[in-house]
């Protein structure tokens, strides 16, 4: 059975004005009840993350700083947030759920976070509405614990995996891997393991075409045994912030490429659903939910 973690706090934590699109983690789940794609006994509310799981990825000193609100203005302002108690135990539960769906996976193949994908927040500080980056705790959570030896992160967020990035700097047993928007924030870009940069107005046919070209490569030379998958739907051409051109069918074809290879290679995946801005909260939904759809269809 599909596994998905979900809690009303996604949304409900979340500070006044930061709650478009934000409200999409209320919206999305009653969208995929309401269709049929998943029941009630799919969805599980995580647990609140062990703090020693968050220390093999975050520096005790941020982490410290985080829990007591005591970040500089300019620290706060980075992450783009006002920081409370309840966005901060958010972000908590948000890395818990991705860690848990990753145990999921190791089990069904596959396990899935409503929210996740925060990759912008790095070791010892956060940035754009990323305080503890969930795709790395969980690498590194499934390392620790040798549920996995080397682990794919494949960040197809129209903005760069740069937290990431530069958590797994100079390791080689995660492969960071970020296809974004050259001209698109960051604009101080980290240096992934593999870096795709792609033009403003990139449509579905270059982007898939530069996917298909390089994932296979990725998989061949670095013969990974558990891949995370943010799927962020901020490339579409709906998209206010993301300057590309993709199609709802282009979004559906790149999470069906990602899904497939990784169900051929019988490779666990954990997929977290990173960023959309879509002025119609309708297309921003539409976006998540295939991927959800796809993951019934291929894995079960």
């Amino acid at each position: 059975m599909l596994k998905v973690a979900w809690s009303e706090s996604y949304a409900h934590s979340l500070p006044p004005g930061h709650r478009f699109p934000m409200e999409k983690y209320n919206l999305l789940p009653e969208q995929l009840l309401y269709e049929g794609t998943l029941t009630q006994d799919n969805f599980f509310v995580p647990d609140l993350l062990d703090e020693n799981v968050i220390l093999t990825t975050h520096d005790p000193i941020y982490f410290d700083k985080l829990k007591s609100q005591n970040l500089t203005r300019s620290e706060i302002r980075a992450t783009g947030f006002p920081l409370s108690q309840e966005l901060i135990q958010r972000e908590i539960q948000i890395a818990g759920g991705s860690v848990q769906a990753a145990v999921f996976a190791l089990n069904h193949g596959i396990g899935m976070n409503i929210a996740g994908g925060t990759h912008h927040a790095f070791t010892d500080r956060g940035e754009g509405f990323c305080l503890l980056n969930d795709l790395a705790i969980t690498a590194n959570f499934l390392l620790k614990k040798h549920l996995a030896k080397r682990v794919l992160i494949v960040d197809l967020d129209v903005h760069q995996g740069n937290g990431t990035a530069q958590i797994f700097r100079g390791r080689h047993d995660v492969f960071t891997f970020s296809m974004h928007g050259e001209k698109n924030y960051p604009h101080r870009k980290e240096q992934s393991h593999l870096d795709l940069a792609l033009p403003d107005g990139t449509g579905d046919d270059l982007y898939l075409k530069r996917l298909n070209g390089v994932l296979p490569k990725i998989m061949e030379y670095f013969s990974p045994d558990f891949m995370i998958y943010q799927c962020g739907v901020d490339v579409l051409s709906s998209d206010q912030l993301g300057r590309m051109a993709l199609s709802q069918e282009g979004v559906r074809q790149r999470d069906k490429t990602v899904l497939t290879m990784a169900k051929r290679h019988q490779i666990p995946v954990m997929c977290c659903m990173g960023g959309g801005y879509s002025k119609r909260i309708k297309d921003i939904i539409d976006a998540h939910a295939q991927v959800f759809r796809l993951a019934q269809e291929i894995y079960f």
